[in-house]
């Protein structure tokens, strides 16, 4: 069984810290769209208009990359400290209900390709504020359902990835065992079979 993910940890992976090598992934408006389209969180009919409003509106565009970086923000600091604080906790409500309270539309209800159903959210109005609602709405259902306590940052000092740990018995440590869970293992196995000098 793979893994269980959210949408907002997803988000709050791409940042620079959690990038290794790469950088920001959200390194223009652009990026954020493209990301939000991969993440199935706008579709494509909806991204074209956006980007078409984007290019006649570029200040709104920069101003929803920079707001989408605050959200971003407020959205690690629940991930790596939330369970522990109950102001990071505080403040990451504050921010979500910020932009749940800005954006004007109607909830739907969409069948997805797997063949299911997936909540949906249509603005009406501003095109770029209702581009948060799927990552804050999953922030919120990961507060209503009580798993912050099961959302960990990787155990690799290196790695600055977020996860949900859905394992049994709540003990995941690595954000991907086929990477840093190998690099642990690795470096164990190399201080144990080290010949001292």
């Amino acid at each position: 069984m793979p893994p269980r993910t959210r949408l907002w940890l997803d988000f709050v992976n791409t940042d620079a810290a959690a990038q290794l090598p790469g950088g920001d992934l959200l390194r223009d408006f652009e990026a954020l769209l493209t990301w939000l389209q991969q993440e199935q969180a706008v579709d494509e009919e909806r991204a074209a208009g956006i980007r078409r409003r984007a290019v006649l509106q570029p200040a709104a565009a920069a101003a929803t990359l920079v707001d989408a970086r605050r959200v971003r923000a407020a959205l690690r600091a629940l991930a790596e400290r939330g369970e522990s604080s109950e102001r990071v906790r505080d403040d990451a409500v504050v921010e979500i209900n910020r932009v749940l309270g800005r954006s004007a539309g109607t909830r739907r209800l969409d069948p997805d390709p797997a063949g299911g159903y997936a909540r949906s959210f249509v603005p009406t109005g501003d095109a770029f504020a209702g581009l948060m609602i799927p990552i804050v709405e999953s922030a919120a259902d990961t507060l209503i359902s009580d798993e912050l306590p099961r959302v960990r940052r990787c155990a690799d000092p290196r790695c600055h990835r977020v996860f949900l740990d859905g394992t049994k018995n709540g003990l995941r440590r690595w954000c991907d065992m086929g990477t840093c869970g190998n690099r642990a293992k690795a470096a164990r196995h190399r201080a144990r079979t080290a010949v001292p000098q």
